[in-house]
């Protein structure tokens, strides 16, 4: 998605798609990191926060996922934090009766200059970082939840494992810079080392506050084969995940067991 400052538009994008995602036949449905708000200031966003279990993004996770039949990963929405001048950038998971399963509020904030870019980011300063991990089983398998700047942590991914991950979900929305250089390499690299898919939605294009995302969504395998990569376009991409085979992968090539350092 390219997603603006203006909720509305956003909110009917992301209703076309996963209407769009439905007809093609998919189960789970992922969308990216900031998919209903990307403001112009990051505080712009606490206006929009919204109580967890209440709220008109939530209401139409809700209801496009009763209206379409599918599971819904929430790539992040804004809740609200004890402290009131920052909010948690949170993915919900939305089962296909409209229920949320479950919440992960985005642990590693991205406080990163990019002066080559005229770029600075301060994530902290308007948002709060969740201290959870959470998995969540899906009609896909269980799924270990993540947002962007995680992916640079692969300690966690090794922990959502643990907890029996065999899907990874990585909604985003890369800087072009730093997607340019290592989105792809990062992505394949989390599906190699833990054996598991990797499912990574991502926000593309010029934005309203200047900056430029990435895009590229991929869907990698446990062998780290790409097998579905978007076109920089408001798209759907998709493809068919075996739940069975990270397990099977594991046992032939057991490289998690052969662990020495935990």
């Amino acid at each position: 998605m390219n997603s603006g400052d203006n909720l509305k538009q956003n909110l009917e994008l992301a209703a076309r798609l996963l209407t769009e995602a439905a007809a093609d036949g998919c189960a789970l449905a992922v969308l990216p990191e900031n998919f209903p708000f990307m403001s112009a200031r990051g505080t712009d966003k606490l206006q929009h926060a919204e109580e967890l279990g209440a709220g008109p993004i939530q209401d139409f996770l809700a209801d496009a996922a009763r209206n379409n039949n599918l599971w819904i990963i929430s790539g992040s929405i804004p809740l609200r934090s004890t402290d009131p001048g920052r909010c948690y950038g949170a993915t919900l998971v939305v089962d296909a009766d409209g229920n949320t399963q479950n919440c992960y509020r985005k642990i590693h904030l991205f406080d990163v200059d990019l002066p080559d870019r005229g770029e600075r980011y301060r994530e902290s300063a308007s948002m709060m970082p969740g201290e959870k991990l959470v998995v969540q089983d899906t009609p896909v398998g269980c799924v270990g939840l993540s947002i962007c700047y995680d992916l640079r942590f692969p300690e966690l991914y090794r922990k959502l494992v643990e907890m029996g991950a065999v899907v990874l979900s990585v909604p985003a929305a890369f800087t072009f810079v730093t997607g340019n250089a290592h989105w792809h390499t990062l992505l394949r690299a989390r599906a190699i080392e833990n054996l598991a898919y990797v499912i990574a939605p991502g926000q593309f294009g010029r934005h309203s506050d200047g900056r430029t995302t990435y895009g590229h969504s991929l869907i990698i395998d446990p062998w780290g084969r790409i097998l579905a990569e978007a076109a920089e376009s408001n798209c759907v991409i998709s493809s068919d995940l075996d739940p069975a085979l990270p397990q099977k992968l594991r046992r032939e090539f057991p490289a998690l067991s052969h662990r020495v350092f935990k």
